[in-house]
């Protein structure tokens, strides 16, 4: 699935419904979701940033700033999920401890 793509000259990212919305459009909720799907989804796919596809400036910046930080997240993606877990195993053994 292709959470953020380049067509006509514009950024877009998909939203719940499956359909594409500009990428200047994004809000906190649509964001979170596609964190979501870069980190649990093992289908993974953005169109590369390309300064030349994309004809606004503020789609530019928008678009080069969420592409990057979810290439990352998506690198860095074992980090976070083994982090997660070492969290919760934390605090099942306090609560074990406990109990």
């Amino acid at each position: 699935m292709k959470l953020l793509r380049i067509n006509e000259y514009a950024g877009q990212f998909l939203q719940a419904d499956g359909n594409y919305e500009v990428i200047d459009k994004i809000d906190k909720e649509q964001l979170l979701r596609l964190v979501d799907h870069t980190l649990e989804d093992e289908e993974f796919e953005i169109d590369e940033y390309d300064d030349q596809a994309i004809k606004n400036q503020a789609h530019q910046v928008i678009y080069k700033s969420i592409s990057q930080k979810l290439t990352d997240l998506r690198r860095r993606r074992q980090e976070f999920i083994d982090e997660s877990a070492r969290l919760f195993l934390d605090e099942y053994e306090r609560y074990r401890e406990k109990a």
